[in-house]
């Protein structure tokens, strides 16, 4: 029996899986890192939360809230330079409760979770044009290279 991630919340309540790309490094690292999700309730999610949803047709995607705005949010991987903007509450089916690494399980009250979300957040903008600088640079050196 196939369960889209809906379905397994629903009938389990928590939902611990390995997430795939790089999107959210360092913080999940593919194939080594799980994440813990539960599903989202009825209040509104606030900056900083990270939390799965359903980008049409049907890909789910695990990011950061930057910004919540009236109707919407916007959001961020970690490891990502463009922002997600128009994603509303119906599209969030889960929040990320913890994580697990190296075997051991980590909350989100957890104080190192606590200071890392808090950097990661307040370092968007120099994170982003960092990036961008590093990819011309390497950009550049590649035509130099040819």
């Amino acid at each position: 029996m196939v369960f889209s991630y809906e379905d397994y919340l629903d009938e389990y309540g928590t939902l611990t899986y390995s997430n795939v790309g790089t999107s959210m490094m360092p913080l999940l690292r593919q194939g080594k890192d799980l994440f813990i999700a539960s599903p989202k309730g009825s209040e509104r999610l606030k900056v900083g939360d990270v939390v799965l949803y359903r980008r049409p047709p049907d890909k789910y995607v695990l990011h950061r809230i930057v910004e919540v705005r009236p109707d919407d949010y916007v959001i961020l991987g970690d490891n990502c330079l463009y922002k997600e903007y128009g994603i509303r509450d119906e599209d969030i089916i889960a929040v990320m409760t913890g994580f697990v690494r190296n075997g051991r399980e980590y909350g989100i009250s957890d104080f190192r979770y606590r200071a890392y979300s808090f950097c990661i957040l307040h370092t968007v903008g120099l994170r982003v044009l960092l990036k961008r600088v590093w990819f011309k640079f390497k950009r550049i050196v590649r035509r130099i290279i040819k």
